[in-house]
């Protein structure tokens, strides 16, 4: 089992950064593959990149070049580090684990979820 608490959300304008964090319970989080996913209103939540037990990281291209993700095992945190923020970025972000095989661009890859973090990006 695995419990995981998003925050850092927040309103920015075009061009801005946000920081998301996720804090994760257990014993065993370095053995967890970590991801984020969005969803924009009315539409489908979609992959944005996810990190694994090993450090391999995979990017959707809508964020290629302005997000990174890193964790940090000692604080059981993963991180979503947004730059250039635009409009088309706005949506519920969210944190996703699994402990198996490495999570894809499919949210049926993932066992665990957060309740999600809003970032609003003004025009």
């Amino acid at each position: 089992q695995l419990q995981l608490v998003e925050s850092g959300g927040g309103l920015v304008q075009a061009g801005g950064s946000l920081r998301l964090s996720c804090a994760a319970s257990g014993r065993t989080f370095s053995t967890y593959n970590m991801g984020w996913f969005r969803q924009a209103p009315g539409r489908e939540r979609e992959f944005v990149v996810a990190i694994n037990w090993g450090g391999i990281i995979i990017l959707s291209d809508s964020v290629k070049g302005r997000f990174t993700i890193s964790r940090d095992n000692a604080k059981n945190t993963v991180y979503l580090q947004m730059n250039d923020l635009k409009p088309e970025d706005t949506a519920v972000y969210y944190c996703a684990a699994n402990r198996g095989r490495s999570i894809t661009v499919s949210t049926r890859s993932c066992d665990y979820w957060g309740q999600g973090t809003q970032v609003t990006v003004s025009s």
